[in-house]
C-alpha cells in the first residue's frame, strides 16, 4: 500500500471514488459533476488530497483543505473527505491516509487537524478517536445552510 499525493493524472480513478463517497453519505450519483469537482481542486491547488494505491490501483482518499487559527497564528487543516472502497475496508487503509496526513499536517507547520462526522459512522468515530482525536468539549460548533 502506497499513499501518495494525488497529481491530475489521477482524476478520473479519484473521481469515480468521489462519487462513491458522496453516494456513502445519501447524495445521487453523479460522475460527471464529480469529475468536474476534484478537476477543479487540481486547477485551482485550494485542497490537498492524498491517495491510497494498492498494486497501482487508488482505493482510498482523503481530503484536506487548508485554513488559519487566528488565535495561535498558524495553519490548520481541514480534513474534509476520507473514503476507503467497501472491498478495502478493515485492511488499515483509512488508518494510513489519517496517518499520513498527520505527517503531512506537522510538516506544514499547522497547529491541529478537525474533522466532522455523522453521528451515526460508528466507525469512522472509532478510528479518529483510535488516533487520538477527540470531540471538541471547549467549543459550540454552528453552521449556517445556505
Amino acid at each position: 500500500m502506497e499513499i501518495v499525493l494525488a497529481r491530475f493524472e489521477h482524476l478520473e480513478e479519484v473521481s469515480n471514488l468521489f462519487d462513491q463517497y458522496r453516494v456513502f453519505y445519501k447524495q445521487s450519483s453523479d460522475l460527471e459533476a464529480a469529475t468536474k469537482f476534484i478537476q477543479e481542486r487540481f486547477q485551482k491547488k485550494d485542497s490537498t488530497l492524498l491517495i491510497a494505491s494498492d498494486d497501482g490501483y487508488v482505493v482510498g482518499f482523503t481530503q484536506l483543505y487548508s485554513s488559519f487559527s487566528s488565535v495561535s497564528m498558524k495553519p490548520v487543516w481541514i480534513l474534509n473527505d476520507l473514503f476507503v472502497e467497501e472491498t478495502c475496508r478493515g485492511k488499515g487503509v483509512a488508518k494510513l491516509l489519517m496517518s499520513t496526513a498527520e505527517n503531512f499536517a506537522r510538516e506544514t507547520g499547522a497547529v491541529r487537524i478537525i474533522l466532522a462526522t455523522q453521528i451515526s459512522n460508528i466507525a469512522a468515530q472509532s478510528l479518529y478517536e483510535s488516533l487520538g482525536y477527540s470531540k471538541d468539549e471547549g467549543f459550540y460548533h454552528y453552521a449556517l445552510r445556505l
